[in-house]
C-alpha cells in the first residue's frame, strides 16, 4: 500500500478529482496554499495499492499542467530609500509536486 500526495495548482483540482472518480481512485482534496506566487493550491491524498501506483501518477501527470503567468516582484528599496521600478516577469507555474510513501497500515471504517 502507497500513499500519494499531490499539490496541484487550483486550476486543475477539479479536473485531476473527476479523473479519480472515472478511475474509481478514492481521494481526500485539502485546500492548501503556498508557493513561489503564494497560490491556491490543492493537496490529494490517495491511499492506493502498489500496483495502482503508476496509474495514479500518469492521471495526474495528464491533468496538471503547467503554465506561464506574469507576476510583478515586490518594490524595493535602494540605499537612498528611493523606490526602483519593477517591470513584470514572466514565470512558470502549476504541474504537480508528488510524493509517495509506503503505508505501513491503511483502514477503512
Amino acid at each position: 500500500m502507497k500513499m500519494v500526495i499531490a499539490i496541484v495548482q487550483d486550476k486543475d483540482a477539479n479536473k485531476l478529482g473527476l479523473e479519480f472518480v472515472k478511475a474509481n481512485v478514492r481521494a481526500t482534496r485539502l485546500a492548501t496554499s503556498g508557493g513561489f506566487l503564494r497560490s491556491g493550491n490543492t493537496t490529494f491524498m490517495v491511499g492506493i495499492e502498489d500496483d495502482r501506483v503508476a496509474e495514479v501518477l500518469e492521471i495526474i501527470k495528464e491533468t496538471s499542467h503547467t503554465r506561464k503567468q506574469f507576476m510583478t516582484p515586490a518594490v524595493s528599496l535602494d540605499v537612498s530609500m528611493e523606490s526602483t521600478a519593477t517591470t513584470p516577469m514572466e514565470v512558470q507555474v502549476g504541474g504537480a509536486t508528488v510524493f509517495v510513501q509506503d503505508i505501513e497500515q491503511f483502514h477503512r471504517f
